[in-house]
Formats: C-alpha cells, sequence, structure tokens
C-alpha cells in the first residue's frame, strides 16, 4: 500500500532553495566583506569590498564554505525535501549507509542523522569510496541484503568506480547515489561546479544494472525502489541514482499546490526460472551420463542454494567443481572434485559460470607472437548444458562475460531458483536399470576424493618450517585456532595456493565469500571490514587473509572497523610484491631469452614492495587496531593467533603482519 505523506502545517518562512544557497555562500564568506557588502536580499551589493590581491582565486570559496553563517540568515520552513527522502529509504530496510562525506549530498546527510535518528539506515563514516562500496559488496554477501552508498559528483564516482565494477562483475545489489548540482545557472562556482556534470551515471553506465535522475521529489521516490527492485533482481548487481543538490534542500510542497507525495510498495520481483522443457531434456542428459560433472560458481545465492546442490549431486552421485565464486558446496563432500573431473566427462551441466570456455578449454602462454595457445578438455561427444541468469543482463563494452562458448542446452535463469524443479525432473528420469550404475560412481567418487585430500596434506607439509612462512602453514596455523567458532572467511585478497578451500572444511555458505568479480585490487579490505559487520550483528567470527598490495590500496578502512566497532582478524599474507606481475614478467623475460643477457633477473622491478619494508601492523595500530609483527618465525605464528583472536572476541579489531612465502 503506498504510504501519505502528510501535508505541512509549518508557518515558517517560504524560501526559495537558489536564494537560500546564494545566502549561505554569501553568510559563510562574511569574514571577508563589509557589513554593508551585502544588500537585503541576502546577495553580494555593488559595493562589496574587494578581495586582497594576495589571495589566491579560490580563497573567497573557501570562506564561503566554513565561514560562521550570519545570525538573521533565513531558515528554510516546512518539511525539508531531503526528510521525505530519508522516509522512503526507510521503507527498504537498508540498515547500514557507508560513505565517504561531501557537499554535494549535504541535504540528505543532514536528513538521515537528524530527521532519520542515524538508524536504518546508520551513517557509516568511510575516508574513500571505494572503501564504502567494498564494504557494501562484502555485506550483501553474507547478508543477501544490500547497502546504499552516497558518492560525490563526478570525483566521488570515480573513486567508487573500480568497487562498482566489481560488484557488476561479481553479481551483488549495491544502492549507489551521488551527489551532483545539475542547475548551472545557480550552483556555487569554483569546487562544486568541477564537481558536476550533465550526467554523473555516464560513468558507471557500462556496468551499472540501471541508473536516473529524479527530477522531483516524487520521482525519487519511484526511483529509489525501482533501483532496489532491480538490484535484487537475478542476475543481481549495482544501481546508481544522480541526485540533484538543489533537489534535496527544497521544502516538500503543501498540498494546495498540488502535489501528494507518497511512497510506492516495494514488491520483490520473481526470480527467473529456467523453461520446463529445457529443464526436462537437460535432465535426461545428466540422468542417462556415464560421468556427468556439475560445474558451478555463483550457483548457491543462500545456504538453501548449498542444500539444494548437494541434493542435485546426490541424486546423481555427479562429481561437483565448485569455480570458488562463492562457497556453493562443501569441501568434505565426497563428490566435491578439482577441475579435472571435466576432462572424463560425457555431460556436464554449468551454473552461473563466469567463464564456461575456460571451464571447458586450456590456454596455454606459450609466449609465441604474444597470444596463448588453445585446447579443448573436452570427449568430441560431451554434451554442455548452461544455466545462468547473467545471458538476461550482458552488456557489450565491459569483457566481463568472456569468450563465447556453444553449449547443447542453455537456459537464461537463476540457477538456484531452477535447482528445485532439475531435481524433480532428474529423479524422474532416472531409469531403474542405472541405479545401480550411479550408486557405483559414487563409492568411486570417495575413493578419489579421499585421495585427493591426502595428496593436499603431504604437499602442505613441505617446507612447514621456513621462513619467510609458507601459505599453507599460514593458512593452517589459522585453521587450527578458529576451528571452534562460527567463523567466516571474509576475504582472501592474497595469493595462498588455495590452501583454506583445500584443506579447511568449508561446509557453510558463510565459510567463504567469493574473490572480487572484476579482480580489481584493493576489494580485500574492505569487502572484508563489510562482511564482518554483518558477521558482527550475526554473532559469527570473522577472519581475512589479507594480501599487502591489497591493502594499500585503500588503508583508511581500518579505521572505519576501528570507528565502528566492528571486530574481525586479520592475517596478512605480506609477501613485500606484486607476485603475479613479477611472474609474469620473468616469465616474458625468459620467452625473449633476456635473463642470461643481462645477468640476472630484473622482474622485481616495479613489482617489489621492499626497501622500506611496509610495517602493516604500525599501520594498523596508528588506525586503532590491535597488531602484531612482523612474524616471520612459523613457531610463533599459532601463539600470535591465538592472543589476536581474545582481542578479536572482545570485540576490537586485530591484525597480524605475517611475511609469507610468494604462494
Amino acid at each position: 500500500m503506498a504510504r501519505k505523506i502528510p501535508a505541512t502545517t509549518d508557518s515558517g518562512p517560504k524560501v526559495d532553495r537558489r536564494k537560500f544557497l546564494t545566502g549561505v555562500a554569501v553568510a559563510g564568506a562574511a569574514g571577508t566583506m563589509t557589513p554593508q557588502s551585502a544588500n537585503a536580499n541576502g546577495a553580494v551589493g555593488v559595493t562589496a569590498a574587494r578581495l586582497p590581491s594576495a589571495l589566491p582565486p579560490t580563497a573567497y570559496t573557501i570562506a564561503a564554505e566554513t565561514g560562521t553563517p550570519a545570525k538573521d540568515l533565513a531558515r528554510i520552513g516546512g518539511v525539508a525535501g531531503s526528510d521525505f527522502m530519508v522516509d522512503v529509504i526507510k521503507t527498504l530496510d537498508i540498515k547500514y549507509l557507508p560513505s565517504n562525506c561531501a557537499s554535494s549530498f549535504r541535504g540528505i546527510h543532514e536528513s538521515l542523522i537528524n530527521y532519520g535518528n542515524n538508524k536504518m539506515p546508520e551513517f557509516l563514516t568511510c575516508t574513500h569510496e571505494e572503501s564504502a562500496v567494498g564494504m557494501a559488496h562484502g555485506y550483501f554477501k553474507i547478508t543477501g541484503k544490500p547497502l546504499l552508498t552516497l558518492c560525490h559528483g563526478t570525483v566521488g564516482l570515480q573513486h567508487a568506480s573500480m568497487a562498482i565494477y566489481n560488484a557488476w562483475c561479481d553479481r551483488v545489489p549495491v544502492i549507489v547515489v551521488g551527489g551532483n548540482d545539475l542547475d548551472a545557472a545557480h550552483r556555487p562556482p569554483g569546487v562544486p561546479t568541477f564537481h558536476s556534470a550533465q550526467d554523473i551515471n555516464a560513468l558507471v553506465r557500462d556496468f551499472t544494472k540501471w541508473d536516473d535522475t529524479p527530477v522531483s521529489l516524487q520521482h525519487f521516490a519511484q526511483s529509489m525502489v525501482r533501483a532496489y527492485k532491480i538490484s535484487m533482481t537475478p542476475p543481481y548487481g549495482p544501481v546508481m541514482i544522480s541526485l540533484d543538490a538543489g533537489l534535496q534542500q527544497e521544502p516538500v510542497k503543501p498540498h494546495g499546490s498540488g502535489e501528494k507525495l507518497y511512497i510506492p510498495k516495494y514488491t520483490p520481483t520473481s526470480a527467473p526460472q529456467g523453461d520446463s522443457n529445457a529443464v526436462r531434456e537437460a535432465a535426461k542428459l545428466l540422468a542417462n551420463a556415464e560421468a556427468p560433472v556439475i560445474v558451478v560458481d555463483r550457483a548457491a545465492r543462500s545456504e538453501n542454494g548449498v542444500r539444494l546442490l548437494v541434493q542435485l549431486a546426490e541424486t546423481l552421485q555427479a562429481r561437483v567443481v565448485d569455480m570458488g565464486g562463492r562457497m556453493n558446496f562443501p569441501k568434505t563432500h565426497h563428490l566435491s572434485a578439482g577441475a579435472p573431473a571435466v576432462n572424463s566427462a560425457d555431460v556436464i551441466i554449468g551454473m552461473e559460470l563466469s567463464d564456461f570456455w575456460a571451464v571447458v578449454n586450456s590456454y596455454i602462454d606459450n609466449g609465441e607472437h604474444g597470444i596463448g595457445f588453445n585446447q579443448t578438455r573436452l570427449k568430441p561427444t560431451t554434451k554442455l548444458i548452461s544455466i545462468n541468469s547473467v545471458d538476461l543482463n550482458t552488456k557489450a563494452n565491459y569483457q566481463d562475460f568472456q569468450r563465447f562458448q556453444a553449449v547443447d542446452i542453455a537456459m537464461a535463469a537463476d540457477a538456484e531458483t531452477t535447482l528445485p524443479s532439475l531435481i524433480e525432473a532428474v529423479k524422474a528420469a532416472i531409469p531403474n536399470d542405472r541405479k545401480a550404475a550411479i550408486e557405483k560412481r559414487g563409492e568411486a567418487a570417495k575413493k578419489a576424493h579421499a585421495e585427493a585430500r591426502e595428496r593436499n596434506k603431504q604437499a602442505a607439509a613441505i617446507a612447514w618450517d621456513s621462513s619467510p612462512i609458507s601459505t599453507a602453514r599460514l593458512s593452517m596455523e589459522i585453521w587450527g585456532q578458529i576451528k571452534n567458532e562460527d567463523w567466516s572467511l571474509v576475504a582472501q585478497s592474497g595469493n595462498v595456493s588455495n590452501w583454506p578451500h583445500r584443506l579447511w572444511p568449508m561446509e557453510k555458505h558463510h565459510h567463504w565469500l567469493g574473490q572480487s568479480g572484476g579482480y580489481g585490487v584493493g576489494y580485500g579490505a574492505p569487502a572484508a571490514v563489510g562482511a564482518a559487520l554483518a558477521n558482527r550483528d550475526l554473532g559469527r567470527f570473522s577472519v581475512s587473509i589479507q594480501g599487502d598490495g591489497d591493502l594499500m590500496y585503500a588503508p583508511g578502512v581500518l579505521w572505519t572497523a576501528a570507528k565502528h566497532k566492528i571486530p574481525m582478524l586479520s592475517v596478512m599474507h605480506n609477501n613485500r610484491g606484486y607476485h603475479q606481475e613479477l611472474m609474469h614478467v620473468q616469465r616474458l623475460s625468459s620467452f625473449r631469452n633476456r635473463v642470461a643477457s643481462l645477468g640476472g633477473d630484473m622482474g622485481p622491478i616495479g613489482t617489489s614492495i621492499m626497501n622500506p619494508d611496509i610495517e602493516y601492523h604500525k599501520l594498523a595500530e596508528s588506525m586503532g587496531w590491535w597488531a602484531r609483527g612482523p612474524i616471520t618465525d612459523p613457531e610463533k605464528l599459532g601463539p600470535a593467533i591465538k592472543e589476536a583472536m581474545a582481542v578479536v572476541k572482545s570485540g576490537q579489531p586485530a591484525l597480524l603482519n605475517v611475511w609469507t612465502q610468494p604462494r
């Protein structure tokens, strides 16, 4: 039911929004003007004192933004437009609003904290827009609920754009509202105009699901509810609203004006489900396969999604390859398998895959002609099935859709929503004479799973006592301390050879949140803080394996975690370099026969983060964290983690600076 907004009965003075803004600028600049320099209307008169020539051209702007308003400054009467905007936002049940403050959205900022009492949503102070969006990204992957963030015009949105791109590639909803000053005839000169644009949404339009620029308060109400609805319809994704500063600050018109504001009701859209005929055809292929394989990436959107995947896999006794976009399938399950399982498959069903082509083909970087060598992993008769909601929302410019892979059955649908009907169709399609073979297939999978785990344990023991500390020991020392907690690995921004996925008993959806989506460095720290915020409210223990290069993109998020009392354990994978890029340079040097001619490895140039070494523990301490380091002795790592865990359980964030092997 639409919510009606009561008519304003405030009899205070009615002030035109543009005259009000002019008055603010003049009052703020009072320190540089004579008392006679402003006329009765609050505008600068012709007798205004000339600014001293020694002051830079921006001095007037600075004075206007920092000066004390005059005592007789006219006040806005009635209900502020941004108060109505807060009413709209509150209907969407958004708990937090991480943001870096800015003047272009000061109207709604003031309404959120005063009129809205800083609750639902609560304003979380961030020091960088990329961190704010990254926090919203991580938060959603724990709760399944989006957050709202505010960005400042052109510059704030450019800072946020990498994080928005990550959310786009990772199919995560984030509600982004960007402050903008649209009216060129009346907006303040100087900085506000530099930070304005005709269409700020154009900056991110290629990697958002939808955007709009409301021109009235009623338009804002419709756009905000629509934006939330679109972002939360699979495939999920970020949305963008450009919000005029003047619209925020003008009063709500009284009922007599003909404008009767209301808030549209939000009704979730049913997720798209696979076509029933396609589901039946897919079920027949799977039921009659000799070696079916299920490959998943972002198929499980919830704990129920994990349960459904287990049910499908057990019905078929089909091995499951989890690509890691989410925690889709329990790693302890005997049907959990590695990527080589696709080599012998006769039917492969891919669910919400970001790159089906790479699943069934190999790419070898042989250095010849600057391109790689492609080779199929499939048998000539292998059948391919795809269920992918991204087919409904693919755009042209950014290549996150990867190479084209032809399949035999393609469903543009949400995988988790389609699973119940697919499971029932598979059960109905399995012939009685196939059940013994299916059971035997399961026994073979149990043996293969046990053998793979034993190989992983043996590999993890290599260089167990080395210094710097091996990534296997780093991972297992963490596990040794958190295993009795309701834990959540909120980020793994450094490459640690996948040891947590190979040896930790990941079974629940919140045990692993997936990677960044767009592989943008700088995701790990803010996403971890956002996820830890959600876990704090749910009573879970949050741990992050934090890459050194990733942290340096936006380290200010550490302060946000301390400021808002977000407990989490961050263990640095500090290999003191951008190791992947180091390997790229070394590999190309080898292809070009450079190493021998130069007399040594030049790869560390431009890829090393050493000399001086960054003392991440001191960086964290300066922002309010408990921290220790650098830890180089593997025997000291376990006790240090135990000590840090006690700090986290007391409600504080803690960081350990651990020097590690490259991978």
